[in-house]
């Protein structure tokens, strides 16, 4: 009898997911999930009971538990909006995260058949990156693809994949004036590509379908002050996104985008919306010429190094754009406090692991 083969990295990885509803949509995905550790972070009322499904591995955190595991540097865990996924990144003890949002289903590729996304994140990250020179064949790392003529041959070994970034099948992620002009507009194009995003490149990063290496860019993937409190939301997976590539680029570390595919089944309400972000639509044409212009001092040789340098600079050259930009290079210091805290290999934390036990065994009762 041929032995079954284990799930790639089942014993290395956590799947982070930010919710506040039942987590029905977890049916779908049992085939592709449910081998996995999941780390669910329930948004709003600490009070509501989430349903997990039955079967599933995971633990389950609210706003309580973030107050107790965290104590006074609870403050930097946003509220009220999908930026809280970042304390399951924090309390997470695996190498890599994948993180997705419940009103993400499972799509098809153009044969029909059904798309194990987390699986193509994972062959991403596993493969080398290469963001010091464009081969026109995109990943020269799948297979029947190579490196083309004109390569150079210095570069050919690649560098570690920090960071792989999906896309979506369905509704497309668009900001809210976007939306408002293409209210019907779907995303049908299955384009059968990966990418290494090169140097010196930006690109707006969605938390919706998402997966990276925890030891080599955990601590820069702060999704930032957000929601209930803040004057700004939907830009959380966005300023992790920019801070992540910047350090990424310095420390010689690669980002892909493309595949995998997942389905965006819910539209967002664009009023809504535009009421979250009307302040980042503005202030972003001066957040990403900052970001364009960072300089990371040599002396930065880790990603934390790197982290507390930027939130420096962000107080600096942003603090002046409005006072928001203060209280945010506060929060990435206290984030970092933080994530040394939990992740200390002289502190096991005790109090969120056991924490972490009774929430999930609570759960399961009920």
């Amino acid at each position: 009898m041929a032995q079954l083969l284990s799930p790639p990295l089942k014993d290395d990885l956590d799947i982070v997911i930010p919710t506040i509803r039942n987590l029905d949509f977890l049916e779908m995905w049992r085939p592709f999930f449910q081998p996995y550790h999941l780390i669910i972070v329930q948004d709003g009322d600490p009070t509501k009971k989430i349903r997990v499904p039955e079967g599933f591995d995971y633990e389950l955190y609210n706003r309580n538990d973030v107050n107790r595991v965290l104590g006074p540097k609870a403050n930097c865990i946003s509220f009220k909006d999908s930026a809280c996924r970042c304390f399951g990144f924090l309390v997470s003890k695996k190498k890599y995260i994948f993180t997705i949002d419940d009103d993400c289903f499972v799509a098809k590729d153009p044969s029909g058949k059904e798309i194990n996304a987390l699986a193509q994140h994972i062959e991403n990250l596993l493969a080398p990156s290469t963001p010091f020179f464009f081969n026109t064949l995109y990943d020269p790392f799948r297979e029947g693809a190579d490196f083309v003529r004109g390569y150079p041959f210095s570069l050919r070994e690649g560098v570690p994949t920090a960071i792989s970034h999906g896309l979506w099948l369905n509704i497309p992620d668009y900001d809210a004036p976007t939306q408002l002009v293409k209210p019907r507009e779907r995303n049908t194009r299955y384009v059968d590509a990966v990418m290494a995003i090169p140097k010196g490149t930006l690109f707006p990063m969605c938390g919706m379908n998402l997966a990276f290496d925890r030891e080599l860019i955990g601590p820069a993937m702060y999704f930032g002050l957000m929601g209930d409190g803040q004057p700004i939301g939907r830009y959380d997976d966005m300023w992790a996104g920019w801070c992540a590539k910047v350090i990424c680029d310095h420390l010689k570390l690669g980002v892909k985008t493309g595949l995998p595919y997942i389905w965006h089944s819910k539209a967002s309400n664009p009023f809504v919306n535009l009421k979250k972000e009307y302040k980042g639509i503005y202030w972003q044409e001066d957040i990403i010429p900052f970001f364009q212009n960072v300089v990371l001092p040599k002396e930065c040789t880790t990603v934390q190094k790197c982290y507390i340098e930027l939130s420096k600079q962000v107080k600096e050259k942003l603090g002046p754009l409005d006072p928001y930009f203060q209280k945010l290079g506060d929060a990435m210091l206290t984030w970092i406090e933080a994530w040394e805290d939990i992740n200390s290999p002289a502190k096991t934390a005790p109090s969120q692991a056991n924490g972490a036990k009774k929430d999930e065994s609570s759960t399961k009762q009920k």
